[in-house]
């Protein structure tokens, strides 16, 4: 099958499921990963994937995550950082060790245990920006605490897998590749100085949406700059987003980048992700499947909520923040994969991360969606 027939009948299928899901009224992202699920090699056999869908699904969470940034509120984020961070710890931790423990019960051997316990610590932002973005809640308290966490946890993640896999390379490794992730952040922070002077220039440009470009080009340089020393480009892209949102046109980029996203990268990534689903691995391991599922969400949920009622917060933002951390997506999937390039992990084993990532994932939104409404009943 061609990549255009498959671009094709993606985008109908989610136009389909967009309008769906609102008329069944649950998230958006819900359907689109159903969706994908339907048409993976596992069910119709429609979409197979390939080189140009995985760089159009690359594309798609890169500019979820600059469009993040963008309407994210800066002054928000600073002044929740202190949650954000504990938040991201407990959410961090809970995973680390519960999934260890219970691998290690199941008899599978000491790095697969450690790595689930990796694997299962990251969480999704971009599916959980989705999900704030269409109930409006981004910009509140409790969307600045997930954010800021969600980002911490990835940076905590990706920091864990460096360790790990630089135990079996040598310590120089790990000290060339820590160091490279403080000089990133160092010129993360520089960028957001210089970012204003530079928009002086772009002023001189005759171009059409010349600001748009110049901005898109900055996101997808920095995404690579994050994946050279080793973190995940949705980090570079996200920080990006948060120096335009800093801007006097950030409004026109946040436009121009929304028709340029939503109409077929972004689409294309959350369709994409489900569809290495393999149904057959379900029926091979349902009850391991089944736990790894529930301690999939109870490890972030009860962390991050009781974490959040230690710090003073109400009990419905607490729900929200604590549902909002539970959704692992793309970081958890490119973790897994690391391992099995690595040969840290089998392919059975594989797999069964994926399935349980994928069905952890659709059920995020619900939880989301029911802690929102909860927080609405409660103002009336």
């Amino acid at each position: 099958m061609s990549d255009i027939l498959q671009i094709t009948i993606i985008l109908i299928a989610s136009l389909i499921a967009t309008i769906c899901s609102k008329r069944l009224k649950i998230p958006a992202v819900v359907g689109q990963m159903l969706v994908g699920i339907i048409l993976s090699p596992s069910v119709l056999n429609w979409i197979h994937g390939g080189q140009t869908i995985e760089v159009l699904s690359e594309i798609g969470v890169i500019l979820l995550m600059f469009l993040a940034g963008i309407e994210s509120d800066l002054s928000l984020l600073k002044k929740n950082f202190k949650f954000s961070m504990l938040v991201a710890i407990a959410g961090v931790i809970g995973p680390l060790i519960v999934f260890w423990l219970v691998a290690q019960i199941l008899n599978y051997t000491l790095t697969a245990s450690f790595f689930y316990g990796i694997v299962f610590a990251a969480t999704s932002v971009s599916i959980t920006v989705e999900v704030l973005q269409e109930y409006g809640k981004l910009s509140t308290k409790a969307g600045s605490i997930i954010l800021g966490a969600a980002v911490v946890d990835d940076i905590l993640a990706i920091f864990l897998l460096s360790i790990f896999s630089s135990t079996q390379e040598g310590n120089a490794n790990l000290i060339v590749k820590f160091g490279l992730e403080i000089l990133f952040f160092l010129f993360l922070f520089l960028f957001h100085r210089i970012l204003p002077r530079l928009w002086k220039f772009v002023e001189m440009i005759p171009v059409y949406a010349k600001h748009t470009t110049v901005a898109l080009i900055l996101c997808l340089s920095l995404s690579l700059l994050a994946t050279a020393v080793g973190m995940s480009a949705v980090i570079g892209a996200f920080f990006v987003g948060l120096a335009v949102s800093q801007t006097e046109l950030s409004h026109k980029i946040e436009e121009y980048t929304s028709v340029i996203g939503y109409v077929v990268f972004i689409p294309v990534f959350f369709v994409s992700i489900a569809t290495s689903v393999r149904l057959d691995s379900v029926l091979k391991s349902p009850m391991i499947i089944l736990l790894f599922v529930i301690l999939g969400v109870l490890t972030k949920f009860l962390p991050v909520y009781l974490t959040s009622r230690a710090l003073k917060l109400n009990h419905q933002d607490s729900l929200l923040i604590g549902t909002g951390m539970i959704s692992r997506g793309e970081m958890a999937l490119i973790v897994a994969q690391i391992g099995l390039a690595a040969s840290i992990i089998s392919h059975d084993l594989y797999s069964e991360l994926v399935i349980v990532i994928i069905l952890v994932t659709l059920l995020a939104p619900f939880f989301m969606k029911l802690a929102i409404k909860s927080k609405a009943k409660d103002r009336h």
